[in-house]
Parts: C-alpha cells; sequence; structure tokens
C-alpha cells in the first residue's frame, strides 16, 4: 500500500526528506544537553568554579537555540509534505474515480467514495506527518538516549532492556485487534454519509411529506451506530496509555531507587543521575510518541487500505487498441444480435438479441412500458456501458474502434435525471461547449425553448442557479440541459424522457426546433407519451428488453397491440 502511495509525493519529495534531516539535527542536539548538564553539576558546582558554570551554561543555551531551530524547520518541511501527498492523493482519486464506467460507480456508494475523499485522506495525511516527525524522532532519540545513559552508568541503564519488551508485546496486542475495528468503524462512516447526502438531496420531499422526524430518527441511528463502534474501536486503543504511564513510572522509580544508592555507595555522581533521569524523560517521551504514531498507523491502515480499493478499481470500460486517428463519420447507429446485461448481476438479461438500424438524420422514437430497458438500450451508444455479445456500430464502425472522448464528443445524451451544477446559467450551458460565443448560447437556448425564460430573470445568462438547479422548475432544468447538450453540435442526441416536465405545446415546440436547427442530427427520444413521437421517422416499440415492434405511428397503430394501447389510453379513446 505505501509502495502504491509513493508516487503522490511527487512535487513534494525534497521537503519529505529534509523535514526527517532536520529532526535527526534536531535530537543530536538535544541529547548534548543532559551530558553538558552532568558536566555544570559535577565539577562547575561541585568546585564552585563560577566561570566554568556559566561557560557551560552558555555552551548549553547555544545549543538548545540550535535544537529548536532544527525543530521548527522539521516541522515546516514535514508539514509541507504531508499536505503536498494529501491535495496529489485526494486530485488522484478524484480523477481517477471520473475514469469509471457506470459499472464501476455502481460498486462504491456515494457516501463511500465521499469518506474516501475526506476522511480517509486525512487519516493517510496525518500519519504521513506524524510518521515524518514522530516515527522518525522517537526512534532516534529512543537509541540516542539508550547509548548516551548507557555510556554514564550500564548498569543503572539496564532498567530499560526489562521494560521494553514488556511495552512492545502490549502494543503488539493492541495492534492486531484494533485494526478491524477500525476498519468497521470507517464503514459506519461510509452509511452515515450516503444517509447525510439523501437526506439533503431530498430535503424538499422530506418536507413535503411531513417526514422531518422520521430522517432525524434515522440519522440519529447511523450517528449512534458511528458511535458505538467507534467507542470499540478506541476502547482497546486507549489501553495504550495507561500501559504507556505504568512504564513510564516504573523506569523512575527504579532509576531513582538504584541510583540514590549507588550514589551513597559512591559509585555514580549526582550530576551523572541527573543526566540518566533526563535521559529517561527523553525515552519515555519517545515511547510515548512512538504510541502515538502507533494508534494513528491503526487507523490510517485501514484508511489507506480503502483507498488504494479505490485506486486500484480497474475501469471496466476503456479505449486501449482503439484508434487514435478514427472520428465519426455520421450518427447513423446499427445494432446487431445485441445482448446486454448489468456487470456484476445475477439476473437475465437486460437486453436480448436487439437488431436496430438508424440512418443518419433520422428522428427515432423509442417507447414502452417501466422497466422495458429503454434507457439500457441507448446507454450502449455512447459505451457508458458495453455489450455483453454483439456489436453496437456507430458512424459504421464499432464504438470500441474509437476513442472514448471522440465517440461520447459525437454523442450528446440529456439523462432521465437532469443535473445542473453551481454557477450560472451561461458557466453551465458552456458545458456543451467551454468556447461558445454569447450568441452560440442564445441559438441553442431557442431551439430548446429556454431562452423565454432565461431573459425573464433579472440577469438573465449570468443568473446564478443553486446546487443542482434548485431555483429552477423541473421543466425550465430540462431546457437548459437539452440546450447544453444542443452545444455540443453532436452528431447524436438522445432525449431519455427529457421533455417529461415540459407541456405538450412546449414539447413540440422543441421537437419543430431541432427538426429545423439540426436537419442532420440523428434524435432519439425516449418518451411516455406517444405525442412526442408520432411524427419520427422510426418508432421503436420496446417490451422485456426485446424490440416489440418497429414503424412508423400509423403502422403501428395498425400492427402493434403496445402502441395503440398506450396511444388510446393517452387520448382517452374508449375500450
Amino acid at each position: 500500500m505505501l509502495k502504491q502511495l509513493f508516487p503522490y509525493t511527487k512535487g513534494y519529495r525534497l521537503a519529505a526528506v529534509l523535514g526527517p534531516l532536520f529532526i535527526i539535527c534536531e535530537v543530536l542536539l538535544e541529547i548534548q544537553i543532559p551530558k553538558i548538564m552532568s558536566y555544570l553539576v559535577d565539577i562547575g558546582i561541585y568546585s564552585g568554579d563560577f566561570s566554568y558554570v556559566l561557560s557551560r551554561g552558555a555552551q548549553m543555551l547555544l545549543v538548545a537555540v540550535l535544537s529548536l531551530t532544527c525543530g521548527v524547520l522539521a516541522s515546516v518541511f514535514s508539514a509541507r509534505a504531508a499536505m503536498g501527498l494529501g491535495a496529489n492523493l485526494r486530485y488522484g482519486l478524484f480523477s481517477h474515480i471520473q475514469e469509471y464506467s457506470f459499472s464501476n460507480i455502481d460498486k462504491f456508494s456515494t457516501g463511500s467514495l465521499i469518506t474516501r475523499l475526506t476522511t480517509d485522506i486525512t487519516n493517510t495525511q496525518n500519519a504521513f506527518l506524524m510518521c515524518m516527525r514522530m516515527l522518525i524522532r522517537s526512534p532516534f532519540m529512543l537509541v540516542s538516549s539508550t547509548v548516551m545513559a548507557f555510556s554514564i552508568n550500564s548498569r543503572l541503564s539496564a532498567v530499560f532492556l526489562v521494560a521494553i519488551p514488556f511495552l512492545g508485546i502490549g502494543l503488539g496486542y493492541i495492534a492486531f485487534n484494533a485494526f478491524p475495528r477500525f476498519s468497521v468503524m470507517l464503514e459506519k462512516f461510509d452509511r452515515l454519509n450516503s444517509r447525510i447526502q439523501e437526506a439533503l438531496i431530498a430535503i424538499r420531499v422530506v418536507k413535503s411529506f411531513v417526514r422531518g422526524e422520521y430522517e432525524s430518527k434515522l440519522f440519529y441511528d447511523a450517528t449512534d451506530d458511528v458511535r458505538r463502534t467507534q467507542v470499540f474501536a478506541e476502547r482497546l486503543v486507549i489501553l495504550n496509555l495507561p500501559l504507556m504511564m505504568i512504564t513510564m513510572f516504573s523506569c523512575s522509580v527504579a532509576i531513582s531507587w538504584f541510583g540514590g544508592n549507588m550514589i551513597l555507595d559512591g559509585s555514580l555522581k549526582t550530576g551523572e543521575l541527573i543526566s540518566i533521569m533526563t535521559y529517561i524523560t527523553q525515552i519515555l517521551v519517545a515511547l510515548m510518541m512512538m504510541s502515538m504514531v502507533f494508534v494513528m498507523l491503526v487507523i490510517s491502515r485501514a484508511s489507506i487500505g480503502r483507498i488504494c480499493e479505490a485506486l486500484n478499481e480497474t475501469p471496466d470500460i476503456s479505449d486501449d487498441g482503439a484508434d487514435p486517428g478514427l472520428e465519426v463519420a455520421d450518427g447513423s447507429i446499427d445494432f446487431e444480435n445485441v445482448t446486454f446485461s448489468y456487470p456484476g448481476s445475477s439476473s437475465e438479461n437486460v437486453l436480448e438479441n436487439i437488431n436496430l438500424h438508424i440512418k443518419s438524420g433520422m428522428t427515432v422514437g423509442i417507447v414502452g412500458g417501466t422497466g422495458s430497458s429503454k434507457s439500457s438500450l441507448v446507454q450502449l451508444i455512447p459505451r457508458l456501458y458495453d455489450v455483453v455479445s454483439g456489436s453496437v456500430r456507430v458512424g459504421g464502425r464499432d464504438v470500441r474502434d474509437y476513442k472514448l472522448d471522440t465517440l461520447r464528443g459525437a454523442v450528446a445524451m440529456v439523462l432521465q435525471k437532469n443535473v445542473l451544477f453551481s454557477g450560472t446559467i451561461a458557466e453551465n450551458l458552456r458545458w456543451g461547449s467551454e468556447d461558445a460565443s454569447d450568441d452560440e448560447l442564445v441559438a441553442a437556448a431557442k431551439a430548446a425553448q429556454a431562452h423565454d425564460f432565461i431573459t425573464a430573470f433579472p440577469d438573465g445568462y449570468d443568473t446564478e442557479l443553486g446546487q443542482g438547479g434548485s431555483n429552477v422548475s423541473g421543466g425550465q432544468k430540462q431546457r437548459l440541459c437539452i440546450a447544453r447538450a444542443l452545444l455540443k453540435k453532436p452528431k447524436i442526441l438522445i432525449l431519455d424522457d427529457s421533455t417529461s416536465a415540459v407541456d405538450t405545446a412546449t414539447d413540440a415546440k422543441i421537437r419543430a426546433s431541432l427538426k429545423e436547427t439540426a436537419p442532420g442530427l440523428t434524435k432519439l427520444i425516449i418518451a411516455q407519451r406517444t405525442a412526442s413521437v408520432e411524427d419520427a421517422d422510426l418508432i421503436i416499440v420496446m417490451a422485456d428488453g426485446r424490440v416489440d415492434s418497429l414503424g412508423t405511428h400509423a403502422e403501428l397503430m395498425e400492427k402493434s397491440d403496445i402502441y395503440r394501447e398506450v396511444y388510446n389510453s393517452q387520448n382517452r379513446r374508449g375500450e
């Protein structure tokens, strides 16, 4: 896992090296202070040589200032490297998620991805910071102070040889048992984030159905679930502090007892005992810091594993082997013996034995009951999913022959769920074309019958949209999404039930405008209303993942029971 994270230190590796180097310098200077202090006591104070005391005191002060300077520089470089890792990792993971196919996205909940991009990466960068500072400083301080203590009096310093194995066994037990608990805790955080996201996005529905109390209860249950798992995990980790304190106090008492007796029998000087006590403090503080790092590593190990899981997710759809110079010649579409099922689904095929031939420039309507796989059919055209067998051809070539950017650049799709982003109307429309001029914005908006309501706003095209387009109606949102798709100037336009929220008159105007402004554009219109597809060149009737019938409106009224039944029910014609 650490090897996989290494590339994300790019740009901050020098800081990651300088931080530990300055920490080592800080430790080397810091361990000199107790030694100088022992000389000051045993020679200067014991003999009453005031000038010696002043010279040694000045030496201690200089070493302390240099050590402090190294410590500050170490903190600066370590923080820079850790924050850089976090930024690179966050950007890298987010960019990798953008490469996911729809089936990859289906494996992770949105809440889980949010947790990985926030909490897990924060845990990882904090662990990296502590590793650079404490995990370098603590072992180096532990070894250096122990060597210095043994150089003064090896018999007295042997106390550490008993304490350190005792501490190591205890910490190993905690690490082994705590990791699974923190993994479960992070999964609970995923569910909590999903709960928050769902409740806030659907806040208008919650209010309209007066379900605030119910949602609050669900949120409380999710929060309490996180609390209980966190307490369960921390209950084991908090044993770390008592274990450390027992070790520290036991060492202090043992050193004081044995050291005092050694002073009385003349085998140890007072200054040497003071130095050893200081080294003990340094050693025990080092152990304390190591235990803190240890706790952070236990938590971050679970987080790093979850980040690597998302990074290791291989997109199911890639354009490896595609011809980079191949362009989409026209808007013709061919389905040849296509069978499709959603990845990971154990159910039957969603689409089976689909054969369709659509000429470039045609207007094609697609109708059928709920669950007839209309949306699944059109999602195969821009390769949002791949077929299980058979082939889908666009412009006379298999869609797998194109680079994904090329294919999707030639296909504009307005999904059932219309999505707008925070920003102005103009900024949202320019998702279709970043370089679109104001005149092109207006033309696309007029074609989508959106220009009139846009100009009715005080700020016109500079009107700020709320998150998700919360300050426009459903019909207005649909028309903005259609205008955005038209700005791509695609060869194929797919409208997946994208005019369901507009009235029939506006729907008719949109279709007439599209016919007039983009005559060569292949248009696929999924609709619940037969009125939306009556004038189509070809209407496809779907049923249970199969093509039930094909034809014009007049032909289907004669030969398709499904189409005739839908048409009659919508036009209130009798039995």
